[in-house]
């Protein structure tokens, strides 16, 4: 079951862009002077997709690397696949969608895909995702969203408009702070940069609270635009998913 233009209704919601105008509920529209869209269920096969962020600060943490983690929680996402569901994988390169395959053996293929040559970029991987899933689809983004700025705004509207969209955000390794103190050199994940900088207690308890503040920021973001968030951290990948969809 998904939310689609099936029979069975669930919710009314403000109308965003994308959505069917036939779902439009005028009698709601007009108590509320906003439009009004009806939210149903529909019962057919799932599209399950999902877009990892294997990018250089997604392969960073304490005992193992954030990307280990978004995998495992990946295995969970397509271990859901039912006979008759359709599975994709989405990266900065185009999808990959097992033609002829459903189900379990699609859901392999995608689970063990190999990741493109080119490094990823999280902004062009939502636009394959919107120009290339059908309406409906169960979409899972895992990612620490380092380059999520305001040129993606329409592109998470638009996507939570028209998919069920579940974002895992991936959790700083060093978000409860640095056991570093003193004067230390530090590394740009992304970039290779390395810096000498002073931690105190005074810096430390500034990044905890950056952090912290990041997250909030990011999840209300994310939230707005009709998307489901959950966390991870480079130990409970699996268990995330659970958390997300609030199962625990």
């Amino acid at each position: 079951m998904y939310r689609g233009d099936g029979y069975e209704f669930v919710e009314l919601r403000e109308y965003v862009a994308g959505d069917d105008p036939r779902r439009i509920d005028w009698a709601a529209t007009a108590r509320t002077g906003e439009l009004q869209s009806r939210v149903v269920l529909e019962d057919v096969a799932l599209t399950l997709a999902a877009i990892v962020d294997d990018s250089p600060s997604m392969r960073v943490g304490r005992r193992r690397t954030l990307l280990a983690s978004a995998r495992e929680a990946l295995g969970v996402w397509y271990g859901a696949a039912l006979a008759d569901d359709r599975c994709a994988r989405i990266t900065s390169m185009g999808p990959l969608a097992p033609v002829g395959l459903r189900g379990t053996r699609s859901a392999s293929v995608c689970l063990h895909a190999e990741a493109p040559g080119r490094a990823f970029d999280l902004g062009t991987a939502l636009e394959v995702a919107f120009a290339t899933l059908p309406r409906g689809t169960a979409l899972l983004v895992a990612s620490d969203f380092f380059d999520l700025d305001e040129r993606h705004e329409e592109s998470l509207a638009l996507l939570g408009a028209r998919f069920d969209c579940t974002a895992l955000v991936a959790r700083d390794p060093w978000a409860d702070g640095f056991p570093l103190r003193g004067f230390v050199r530090l590394r740009d994940a992304e970039s290779g940069a390395s810096y000498r900088v002073f931690l105190g207690k005074r810096e430390r308890n500034r990044y905890v609270r950056a952090v912290r503040d990041r997250e909030a920021a990011l999840r209300a973001r994310l939230n707005a635009r009709n998307w489901r968030v959950g966390t991870f951290t480079e130990e409970n990948g699996a268990h995330a998913i659970y958390e997300a969809f609030r199962l625990t």
